[in-house]
């Protein structure tokens, strides 16, 4: 399933201003990455991929009810939160994990 373009466009109004951040078409979705570094990903169906520091991302689920561990092809993927569409609902919430993933990713070395 292709990725929900509204999700993209809200993303893209809430990104911070920066030179490194790139789009890229990756697992059926869209991915923007901060210096080389994955930071959110836009599914099909309009959830997140949102990446996280791994000892944040169990807090972030315990506090979020629309969030969850990601898991891909079975695989637990450690640092990173699915958000459903239902978890972003407004504009705060969407900037809340769009902030999660580029902080994230802006703390790793660019590739």
């Amino acid at each position: 399933m292709a990725y929900d373009p509204e999700v993209a466009d809200r993303v893209r109004a809430v990104l911070p201003v920066r030179d490194d951040i790139t789009e890229k078409a990756m697992f059926g979705g869209l991915a923007f990455l901060i210096g080389g570094n994955m930071a959110i990903g836009v599914r099909g169906g309009g959830g997140l991929m949102v990446r996280s520091a791994a000892e944040d991302a169990a807090r972030l689920i315990a506090d979020r009810a629309d969030a969850r561990q990601m898991t891909m092809r079975g695989r637990v993927m450690t640092g990173w939160v699915d958000v459903s569409p239902d978890g972003l609902g407004d504009d705060e919430t969407l900037q809340f994990w769009v902030d999660v993933g580029v902080g994230t990713a802006a703390a790793l070395p660019p590739k």
